[in-house]
């Protein structure tokens, strides 16, 4: 899928998770919904770094242009050295490691411990990262007619006036780990559910996802997961844009009245 309908469908999916967890009886106070959904709306395009043409290879300048030639070449290098003879041959590293649950789980349980050990400063950066990747995915419309600049300052000042309301006591930094020094863990839920739902996304396309590597499929190590091939659309086809986007946009908005108990 595209950079605009991978955040929305990860904003509509933190906003289910909020839904559900106050079924559960773990509602999330106001702000951890929002920021939640914000840091999976941009965590929903980070998977995409193994491919310099993507949004995300704009969002930071030269910065994501280098990290995205970088990790097209180690995905495409353990892409090489793990594949079976069944595996294809491939010239690149798009959609290879980092469009797997292992990437996901390293990603997100990276970020949790940051943002638990790092204080104030780590939970800024990674806010202010997330911030501006929602920005580029969810307002991609002005994002684009914009300088970087204002993006940054946008998400810069976003991220500062979240993490501000976090911080103080009852809006969430100890939102479902309460024990005293485990402010924050929660923090990289967003970040591998964004990650995940972009693969989820992906696998929907004409060519799959391999969502579940290492784990071998028909011989593959790389499968392709994805459902059968006459219900598969093209990234940025009408069905996208015309059905997907206006379902995560409903979807979304039924999660957030369900997770704020106003259904």
């Amino acid at each position: 899928m595209m950079g605009p309908a991978h955040s929305l469908s990860g904003a509509a999916a933190w906003l289910g998770v909020g839904a559900a967890a106050a079924a559960a009886g773990y509602p999330m106070p106001w702000p951890v919904l929002v920021v939640g959904a914000f840091v999976c709306a941009g965590a929903a395009l980070a998977p995409d770094l193994d491919h310099k043409a993507a949004t995300i290879s704009r969002a930071f300048g030269p910065v994501s242009r280098v990290l995205c030639e970088v990790i097209d070449k180690i995905s495409y290098s353990v892409y090489k050295a793990t594949r079976t003879s069944v595996d294809p041959r491939r010239s690149g590293g798009h959609r290879t490691l980092t469009h797997t649950w292992v990437w996901a789980v390293l990603i997100g349980a990276g970020a949790s411990v940051l943002a638990m050990t790092g204080g104030r400063w780590a939970v800024l950066g990674l806010l202010f990262v997330h911030m501006v990747l929602a920005v580029e995915g969810l307002l991609w419309r002005a994002a684009r007619v914009s300088s970087d600049i204002l993006v940054w300052l946008l998400g810069a000042t976003s991220a500062w006036i979240l993490a501000d309301i976090l911080h103080k006591p009852g809006n969430g930094a100890d939102w479902l780990f309460t024990a005293p020094g485990l402010e924050y863990l929660w923090l990289g839920l967003p970040i591998i559910l964004g990650a995940l739902v972009h693969d989820i996304g992906d696998a929907l396309t004409v060519s799959g996802c391999p969502i579940l590597w290492p784990i071998p499929i028909a011989g593959k190590r790389w499968y392709p997961l994805g459902p059968p091939k006459g219900m598969r659309f093209r990234a940025g086809s009408w069905v996208e844009l015309k059905v997907l986007m206006p379902a995560f946009m409903l979807l979304g908005g039924i999660g957030g009245l369900g997770a704020l108990n106003f259904i």
